[in-house]
């Protein structure tokens, strides 16, 4: 271990801790295998952001409700920290970002034995992409007027019109294509494949009130949590106990 990282991880464990606070009201929205109260430890994403909390002087405790509602009650501080949420110059007016914490990695799916091949968005003009109604995607796919988008309810929706050749490439990040293709899709796994190149990447922060007083402080012991957690090994090991 390097000097840095043990000065972080000296850092982290001599931290405070924040007895007798309550707990940090944690939100998600059901988005497996990241969260979702059905999983392991309330999902991947979960996971991580709790035992980093844990490992800053935090205790948690865990709520679950649609995205929208996610949203409005960490804006009118029902909640304190959103668990899985992509940087946005709206989110930023009311909620303070960690570093990111995982990245993910949207990308593309075809039936085995095509010919699509992608290195800019006109190459796909000619196909129909399925892609999950009221999902953000990078701002140029979304913007992109000459785009065939087929609108569906969810990935698993979306690979099945794929695999019936309904449509042509389905859109979804690459660990939540990966739990589907193992799980509910397993079947007609074998069918599909990723095209090499991903659409966008981006970072996953966790979003915590500004009304919060320590909403930064809390922000900077979770970064040095996460950072600890990666050099002795602990991150990797929560990425392998949800099969990652």
């Amino acid at each position: 271990m390097d000097r840095l990282h043990r000065w972080l991880l000296l850092l982290v464990l001599l931290a405070p801790g924040i007895a007798g606070a309550e707990p940090l009201r944690l939100v998600a929205d059901p988005w497996p295998p990241f969260t979702g109260q059905t999983l392991l430890n309330n999902g991947l994403a979960t996971d991580l952001v709790a035992s980093a909390l844990s490992r800053a002087g935090y205790a948690t405790r865990y709520n679950e409700v649609p995205w929208a509602r996610a949203v409005h009650g960490l804006q009118h501080a029902e909640y304190d920290v959103l668990v899985s949420a992509w940087f946005s110059e709206e989110r930023a007016e009311f909620g303070y970002f960690s570093q990111p914490y995982l990245v993910n990695r949207i990308r593309f799916l075809r039936r085995k034995g095509t010919a699509i091949d992608y290195r800019s968005l006109s190459d796909l003009y000619p196909y129909r992409v399925a892609v999950v109604r009221g999902y953000a995607y990078s701002t140029e796919f979304s913007n992109d007027q000459q785009l065939t988008k087929v609108e569906v309810g969810s990935f698993e929706s979306g690979a099945r019109m794929l695999q019936r050749q309904r449509v042509d490439l389905v859109l979804e990040d690459e660990f939540v294509a990966h739990y589907h293709l193992g799980r509910s899709l397993q079947a007609i796994a074998g069918e599909l494949e990723f095209l090499p190149l991903a659409l966008s990447e981006n970072g996953l922060h966790i979003l915590i009130r500004r009304s919060l007083p320590e909403h930064q402080q809390i922000a900077e012991r979770f970064n040095q949590a996460i950072a600890a957690m990666q050099a002795d090994g602990s991150y990797a090991q929560i990425l392998k106990r949800h099969g990652l």
